[in-house]
């Protein structure tokens, strides 16, 4: 494990492994760096990886209050220790994260985007909103249970698994990782695209969705691609939301390596 200090005193923590282009990888909502280090292994047969804990999880620190900014800063003071500039994978709403950090202007060479969950409909971009006001007041008032139970409703697990969770093992760390789960709320906005913002990106970016994904996670895929300038967008056959880490870290690969190659799908 190794650390850097973020612009305004946390800690991040992180494992370099592998060899070659640098690549940072974000985390999405209730994760840390050891829920994707097989990921990480996957891509660090071509890459030098940078697989962080993003603030107040795992190793890193937090600092209060919490604004998306800093999260930008962190992966401002990553790009740093991977040689000043990198890929940066995002996966769901890391890729937002990462996709905010590419508009801000950091040095980021290629941008890949993991099925970002935003959504075009008003009525699940009202549901965005209810939900991150659900989330702050839960954890506002120490429920951390019950907002993690909250998260995994949202992103449709069974009500029975869910209870079966909280009687797991796991139930222990979920409840460590709630807290982070008003900063992903925060990421997503509205749940909105925000096109405007996003259309400041210049690094050639490539936004991937599963092909057995949900229909709503591949058109919103489609309309990230299109108000990022240049970017592409493809669908990787047979993958869902919990994409294969292999069949992700050969797409990550072929696009830096051969971005010529991928043509937009008709």
């Amino acid at each position: 494990m190794e650390t850097v200090t973020s612009a305004d005193g946390t800690t991040i923590a992180f494992d370099q492994i592998g060899t070659g282009t640098p690549l940072v990888l974000v985390a999405g909502a209730s994760c840390d760096r050891a829920v994707d280090a097989g990921f990480a292994h996957s891509l660090a047969a071509d890459f030098t990886v940078l697989n962080y804990d993003r603030r107040g999880r795992g190793d890193s620190t937090d600092t209060l209050p919490y604004a998306v900014e800093r999260e930008v800063e962190d992966l401002e003071i990553l790009l740093a220790a991977a040689g000043g500039s990198a890929v940066v994978v995002g996966l769901s709403s890391g890729a937002a994260l990462a996709a905010h950090a590419a508009a801000a202007g950091l040095p980021i060479s290629h941008l890949v985007m993991w099925e970002p969950p935003f959504r075009l409909d008003a009525p699940a971009q009202q549901a965005a909103r209810e939900y991150g006001g659900k989330t702050r007041a839960l954890l506002a008032e120490g429920r951390r249970g019950d907002a993690l139970e909250l998260f995994m409703t949202i992103v449709g697990m069974p009500a029975e698994m869910i209870t079966g969770m909280r009687h797991s093992p796991y139930w222990a760390q979920g409840e460590k990782l709630a807290p982070t789960l008003a900063y992903d709320a925060a990421v997503m906005g509205d749940g909105s695209v925000p096109g405007e913002r996003f259309a400041a990106i210049t690094a050639a970016t490539a936004v991937f969705s599963g092909g057995a994904s949900p229909d709503w996670f591949r058109a919103a895929c489609e309309v990230v691609a299109d108000v990022i300038p240049g970017a592409i967008y493809r669908e990787l056959v047979g993958q869902t939301h919990d994409v294969a880490p292999d069949v992700l870290a050969a797409a990550v690969r072929d696009f830096v390596s051969m971005r010529a190659a991928y043509a937009r799908q008709p």
